[in-house]
């Protein structure tokens, strides 16, 4: 099963909306095959496992980290596969969240005579799929805030200078997290400031560009801004409202960017996030700065959180913060994060966890 949960991650922004799977074939003690699904659309981990095998799976056992699929969507169910490959075992994780798909494998593995065990690795699998679970349970995006700050809590000096807080590795693994997600978000401020081009840049590898969404209320994003005029193939999201200028609206939609808008003086995250689920983004990198940070988190967006935390001291009072704001009035009123991870990247820290809502 660790081998099933290793080579899932291969999938790793690519099979987005889908799950990341992958499947072991055991026989006579050995390993005799094994796949992944690699792209959505493409053929599950299961079928690439019996496809892969160069001899016969018949009799053999079948370990994978999600239950088999047993509905008719971009391709046949697993579960018709793997019973006429004459696998008489199937060792499963974790049962599949969606409710097309939940117990119904396994019962049809069950009643066409297969072996079936389910709970190894449940914990692990779970942590592997943590976006899938939460897109088809609460159909919604899963929203990652990633924050960069120094020992002493400022993400930028009282002047905006804020390049760069963290060093060349932690930087490094935050275009590995863009290759994975659907989406990365960001503010007109970091638009205006920065002017990024929200793109990935990996080293070993050719990267996945996100679908780059900027929230900007009152439409005020210079329209030659790069997330608007860069050549990646990754399209553009502006989230305003409906106080845009409509000839900057159609001279941005004739651009290729997809304009979404909500009613009031603010965009409306919560009804942003109903809209990008309609449009199959099942994550996000949020990589605004204090102010989205706070509207993002009190609009109870934001799921878990990753604070790169720099060994330096800045100081002043008139720094830039992670999270700015009103805040709260009471100690004990602050947010609790749950289930905390720590890693190291050269001389920083990533500190990782997940909001109570």
């Amino acid at each position: 099963m660790k081998r099933a949960i290793e080579l899932a991650k291969k999938g790793w922004g690519r099979t987005n909306p889908n799950p990341l799977v992958g499947a072991v074939i055991v026989k006579d003690g050995k390993i005799i095959s094994e796949g992944f699904h690699e792209v959505v659309g493409g053929s599950h981990a299961e079928v690439c496992a019996i496809n892969n095998a160069d001899t016969s799976v018949a009799g053999s056992t079948m370990y994978v980290n999600l239950e088999p699929c047993s509905h008719y969507g971009r391709t046949p169910p697993c579960v018709k596969a793997i019973i006429e490959a004459g696998i008489k075992k199937v060792v499963v994780a974790m049962i599949d969240p969606n409710p097309k798909v939940s117990g119904k494998g396994v019962n049809i593995l069950k009643e066409a005579g297969v072996e079936v065990e389910v709970g190894v690795m449940e914990k692990e699998a779970k942590a592997l799929n943590e976006i899938f679970i939460n897109y088809v349970v609460n159909k919604k995006p899963f929203v990652i805030m990633k924050t960069a700050m120094t020992l002493d809590g400022k993400i930028a000096t009282f002047t905006g200078s804020s390049k760069w807080i963290t060093g060349t590795e932690a930087r490094r693994y935050v275009h590995i997290i863009r290759d994975r997600v659907s989406a990365i978000m960001v503010g007109s401020n970091t638009v205006i400031k920065d002017n990024p081009f929200l793109t990935t840049r990996l080293e070993n590898k050719e990267g996945k560009d996100p679908v780059r969404i900027i929230v900007d209320g009152k439409g005020i994003v210079p329209e030659d801004s790069n997330v608007f005029n860069s050549s990646s193939k990754a399209p553009a999201i502006l989230a305003t409202t409906l106080s845009i200028d409509k000839d900057k609206e159609k001279r941005l939609t004739e651009k290729g960017v997809k304009i979404i808008k909500t009613e009031g003086e603010h965009v409306d995250l919560k009804l942003l996030m109903d809209e990008l689920y309609k449009i199959n983004i099942d994550s996000i990198l949020l990589e605004g700065g204090g102010t989205l940070n706070s509207y993002a988190i009190s609009s109870k967006i934001v799921d878990k959180v990753m604070f790169f935390i720099a060994p330096k001291i800045v100081g002043g009072k008139n720094a830039v913060t992670p999270v700015e704001g009103c805040g709260i009035d009471k100690m004990e009123d602050a947010l609790e994060i749950k289930n905390v991870s720590v890693k190291e990247f050269g001389n920083d820290i990533l500190i990782e966890g997940y909001l109570e809502k």
